[in-house]
């Protein structure tokens, strides 16, 4: 399963997706970074460890959490359009053939 099937899965059900059981860990923290940020403690991180994720993996995992919170707020509190589905589709098209980082 690719593209738009995958990401859909995903967001249907994170536990019966193709993801493996490593990925699906990250993915739990990171919906707790996401939703309860203020109850996080180390225990929560601990099954991260034990799957093999360092503290900067994590510290990274977090981050892009944060980051992507503060610009869905700034966006909707400056008023800025959406992009429309098909800009997804080719931005998602763009960053599966060159990356996130543009050289």
């Amino acid at each position: 399963m690719q593209g738009e099937a995958f990401v859909e899965s995903l967001i249907r059900d994170l536990e019966t997706s193709q993801l493996d059981a490593r990925e699906k860990e990250l993915f739990r923290f990171v919906d707790k970074v996401n939703h309860q940020s203020p109850h996080i403690t180390a225990a929560d991180m601990a099954p991260l460890h034990a799957v093999g994720y360092d503290d900067e993996a994590i510290y990274y995992a977090i981050t892009v959490c944060a980051l992507f919170n503060f610009y869905n707020r700034w966006i909707d509190a400056s008023g800025v359009h959406a992009l429309s589905d098909e800009a997804h589709r080719m931005g998602g098209k763009r960053s599966a053939g060159m990356g996130y980082v543009r050289k």
